[in-house]
């Protein structure tokens, strides 16, 4: 394709209300959103989507919407253990295709999105949104390449969520049947802790890890066994070391849906991201602290400006990988899927 031609993308799988960034980065992005379609059209975000974009065709098929011609990128924030296979079917049919996190939910699955990927020459993206969307990471991801901590040997990632967020929900009634079913969103760990796990190789710079250990539980939940409501994972490379938390219990009395934080250790210094609140402090979020041999600081990162979107963009019409390079991608989600596999279960979960 020419560097005039606009990208046209379709989304395919509406269960997930991470859609809508997803959509809205592409099209501010300059991309075309040219079709639509889902398994369960009368998901509370499928219909939010249609209600948002009435003037983008839906299609009832969405493996028909797959196969159709003219589109260069599929999208997809569907159940999770469909994302897989919607993201295998668009490859083979040329597509490249971004997908909400977890890009899938075994390592059968990813062994498939390798091979489809090895097979039509396109591109996998997972969008690790905690990364991606977020403007405090990606300065912090600046200071850290100009040396202001040092070597980085450890990051500490927090990744609480809570169950009843409206945001997430789409404005539904609740959670749907599927966030309660392990089989179908992955777990805990493959699920929400692969942005940590995604943000441990960044900035430590490495290309592979191994997982020490790593722990599912349900501890608040004892009617939904299914729901894991904690994880923990401690991994490390051949340079650095990482803890990752990650859990359900944010309470009511927060303004946002959870606490995101990040902690990253130089040999010079460190820096604490809040990501989305400073509790009882400063408003809103992307709030850095910066703390090295020359003092402390305070950086808001507001203003930071995110590429994700327009670097896919490029992608696409470049046949690059400069939105996250392919194989940190495989490498993020192999992780996060080998530590749920390994993980040791307790309390009610199962």
């Amino acid at each position: 394709m020419t560097s005039t031609h606009a990208v046209r993308f379709a989304a395919v799988g509406l269960d997930h209300a991470h859609i809508f960034g997803q959509i809205a980065g592409l099209v501010k992005a300059g991309a075309e959103f040219v079709g639509m379609a889902t398994d369960d059209p009368t998901a509370a975000v499928a219909t939010r989507v249609r209600e948002r974009y009435p003037e983008v065709p839906v299609t009832e098929s969405p493996d028909d919407l797959i196969g159709q011609d003219g589109i260069d990128l599929i999208v997809t924030a569907a159940v999770p253990d469909r994302r897989g296979p919607i993201a295998v079917a668009a490859l083979l049919a040329g597509k490249d295709v971004v997908t909400d996190k977890p890009g899938c939910v075994s390592l059968e699955q990813l062994d498939e999105i390798e091979k489809a990927v090895g097979q039509s020459g396109r591109f996998w993206s997972v969008t690790f949104s905690e990364r991606f969307e977020v403007a405090s990471v990606v300065k912090a991801g600046e200071l850290v390449r100009e040396g202001k901590i040092g070597t980085v040997v450890q990051t500490i990632g927090l990744g609480p969520h809570r169950v009843g967020d409206r945001a997430h929900l789409s404005g539904g009634a609740g959670r749907p049947d599927w966030f309660y079913d392990k089989n179908r969103y992955g777990g805990i760990l493959a699920d929400i802790a692969s942005h940590q796990i995604d943000q441990f190789l960044w900035f430590t710079g490495a290309q592979t890890a191994e997982i020490v250990t790593s722990t599912v539980g349900n501890f608040a939940n004892p009617d939904e066994p299914g729901l894991q409501d904690f994880g923990e994972i401690l991994l490390r490379s051949e340079n650095a070391q990482g803890y990752i938390r990650v859990d359900w219990y944010t309470p009511a009395g927060l303004p946002t849906w959870g606490d995101g934080r990040l902690m990253i250790l130089g040999t010079d210094g460190y820096i604490e991201l809040r990501k989305y609140v400073d509790i009882a402090g400063r408003d809103g979020g992307d709030h850095l602290f910066l703390v090295n041999q020359e003092g402390t600081q305070y950086i808001d990162c507001s203003d930071v400006q995110t590429t994700y979107y327009p670097d896919l963009v490029c992608d696409v019409r470049e046949r690059t990988t400069t939105a996250a390079p392919q194989a940190h991608t495989f490498e993020t989600m192999r992780l996060a899927l080998t530590a749920q596999q390994q993980a040791t279960i307790r309390g009610a979960a199962r």
